[in-house]
């Protein structure tokens, strides 16, 4: 059949096959209830005519549920890319979404949840340092829903599939590399106790720190979160002791600066007067003054890591261990020197 001159409208295809505008309209939509045969023939007939609607067939793809807590930081942010970038090379879609850490009913919100995730087609869930509920664990688990979490805010249950990196023995190079400098009043600034990577880092320096024979004051370790302010606080504490320190190992980044920042406050030099080492790595490190010396954690693999791990599970597969840990290089900068003496 020739094709008609000028633009080709619905009704031109439904007049040529003989059925309604709206007929054509529910092959266009992929609708149902519509026979083989005219669906063929309606299909047929597009083609022909070369119809380009007005946007084209919607491709639906399989996708993945990226969600955090709380605000995105420069931590998430390269995680986030890796998981995007390992989604686009397998053609799956991620979708980025927050996660409330408390409302008035868990088992409520969680169910809510769930629904949402499988209404929106969700093969699986990735938290990124995310607080899961018993009530989340459960409802994930009634959905058959794969789920993996990315350092955890709390200890997951031991068959919950989580990526990490060897956060003990970053611990133990940072703290080491400050021991190697001649420091040995050295603070620990970290996240929450609850936190499973913030544990194993202290844990990494309380072991570099024993292996010295240095103590460890009791108010050397501050722990409230991994963020900028809270390196400020726990800063301004560690730094107004009597008996301040002279190098603090911070749990992340954003908290080094935290701490740099406290520093300067009091007229302090970095690192002539106060060592900082970081955790992470992030783009922030390299931006500081002066440069962060830090343990570099893989962010984006783990997040490739990840999202690798989760279609797996979607597919059925078993996974070698139910938690994988990257490694940790420490990265030497500017921010931590030598001590003259103690």
């Amino acid at each position: 059949m020739p094709r008609p001159k000028g633009a080709v409208t619905l009704a031109t295809v439904a007049s040529n096959a003989g059925v309604s505008i709206a007929t054509v309209s529910k092959v266009l939509n992929g609708r149902s209830d519509v026979s083989s045969a005219t669906r063929a023939r309606v299909q047929d007939l597009l083609a022909q005519h070369g119809y380009v609607g007005r946007r084209p067939e919607t491709v639906v793809r399989e996708s993945v549920e990226l969600f955090y807590q709380g605000a995105v930081n420069n931590y998430s942010v390269e995680i986030i890319q890796g998981v995007v970038v390992a989604g686009q090379a397998a053609g799956i879609d991620v979708v980025l979404n927050a996660h409330p850490r408390h409302e008035s009913s868990a088992t409520d919100r969680a169910s809510r949840w769930i629904r949402e995730l499988i209404a929106g087609g969700r093969r699986a869930a990735i938290g990124i340092t995310s607080e899961l509920t018993d009530a989340d664990l459960a409802a994930l688990a009634r959905a058959r829903l794969p789920l993996v979490v990315i350092d955890p805010a709390n200890i997951p249950e031991p068959d919950v599939t989580s990526v990490g990196s060897t956060n003990f023995a970053g611990g133990m190079a940072a703290t080491q590399h400050l021991l190697d400098l001649g420091h040995r009043r050295i603070a620990y600034l970290g996240g929450q106790p609850t936190s499973g990577c913030n544990q194993a880092r202290l844990s990494g320096f309380r072991s570099a720190m024993e292996a010295a024979g240095a103590s460890v004051p009791k108010n050397y370790i501050w722990q409230r979160d991994f963020l900028y302010d809270d390196g400020v606080a726990g800063g301004t504490v560690l730094l107004d002791l009597p008996d301040r320190p002279t190098a603090i190992f911070a749990g992340s980044d954003e908290v080094a600066l935290g701490v740099m920042e406290a520093a300067r406050a009091r007229g302090l030099r970095i690192p002539e007067d106060l060592s900082v080492v970081g955790f992470d790595d992030t783009q922030v490190a390299r931006l500081a003054s002066p440069p962060l010396t830090t343990v570099k954690q893989p962010l984006r693999e783990m997040g490739a890591v990840a999202l690798r791990t989760a279609l797996r599970l979607a597919a059925g597969e078993t996974v070698d261990s139910h938690h994988v840990e990257l490694a940790t290089t420490l990265i030497i900068r500017g921010s931590a020197a030598a001590i003259a003496c103690e």
